[in-house]
């Protein structure tokens, strides 16, 4: 079958070995998978989102801290029963929701594998965490199996898209593929424990000296949806090696974060996320040289 599934539309057919953009073969590869406890609190809890990392990306950001897993493709290959025993085993051990990340290249295995998973017992909810660079028709197939959407919304600039990322039209990929996801999902759903059922979550990952472009993505974002998705806005961009264009090889001053943050505050945001104290650290990066970790 030729691989469609992301906007780069490659075409080829991977499980008889031709390669894509992504480099990925046929075979679905994770590189770990864990309770993880440093997503938003509405997603993590105090027991943990049950997070399912997947190898291979079809960005390219130059600046990504998983890139032992998206560049170098660090991983396992794993069966479609593997991935249903995965979720099942993370649900066993208390997670919160099964969550997936980075999971565009391999939706259609995903969507096997959680059918299979919910016939055996699998009642928790999924989450669906991704760079926001999504075909309309993926997240389409995606509808009845993702119960809350984390997508990015890295840049309103394809100028910065194609700089940082090797992609010439991601503001309006990622802008159809967010209103197709808030369309499946409907109203935020937080239950009496302060844990998310059901909504979107969009993030926002703020870029040393590139504060106005991140404001038009916050104020792009606020005026067309208010209230119906909840911000995350992030300051913990982490230059985690040499990048050819100095303005990433530092971290994010606190004087801009706290500008965007009174921006945000100032267009009426009040459901929204942000990160105080020292969130750009390496510490904070999973290490991708244990497989399960729970």
């Amino acid at each position: 079958m030729k691989c469609n599934l992301c906007p780069r539309c490659c075409n080829v057919d991977r499980d008889c070995g031709e390669i894509g953009f992504c480099l990925a073969p046929g075979e679905m590869v994770i590189a770990r998978y864990s309770l993880h406890k440093w997503e938003e609190p509405v997603i993590s809890g105090e027991v943990g989102s049950g997070t399912i990392f997947f190898s291979y990306c079809n960005l390219r950001c130059l600046f990504c801290q998983n890139y032992e897993i998206s560049e170098y493709h660090k991983g396992r290959v794993v069966t479609v029963e593997e991935f249903c025993d995965i979720c099942l085993d993370l649900e066993k051990n208390g997670a919160l929701n099964i969550n997936l990340v980075t999971p565009t290249i391999w939706v259609d295995k995903i969507i096997k594998g959680l059918d299979l998973a919910k016939k055996k017992g699998l009642k928790i909810p999924v989450v669906y965490n991704s760079s926001g660079y999504e075909k309309l028709e993926t997240i389409k197939k995606l509808e009845g199996y993702v119960d809350i959407y984390l997508p990015d919304f890295k840049y309103y600039s394809n100028e910065l898209s194609w700089k940082f990322s090797h992609c010439k039209d991601y503001f309006e990929i990622a802008d159809k593929a967010i209103e197709e996801m808030v369309r499946q999902v409907g109203d935020i759903v937080i239950d009496d424990d302060g844990i998310m059922k059901r909504g979107v979550i969009v993030r926002h990952l703020l870029l040393p000296s590139h504060l106005e472009d991140s404001k038009r993505v916050i104020k792009y974002l606020y005026l067309k949806y208010q209230d119906k998705i909840i911000f995350s806005i992030m300051n913990q961009y982490t230059p985690v090696r040499e990048c050819k264009y100095e303005e990433l090889n530092r971290v994010v001053r606190e004087d801009e974060y706290d500008e965007l943050i009174n921006y945000a505050y100032d267009l009426g945001i009040r459901r929204a996320f942000i990160q105080e104290g020292e969130s750009c650290k390496e510490s904070f990066i999973p290490d991708f040289n244990q497989f399960r970790v729970i």
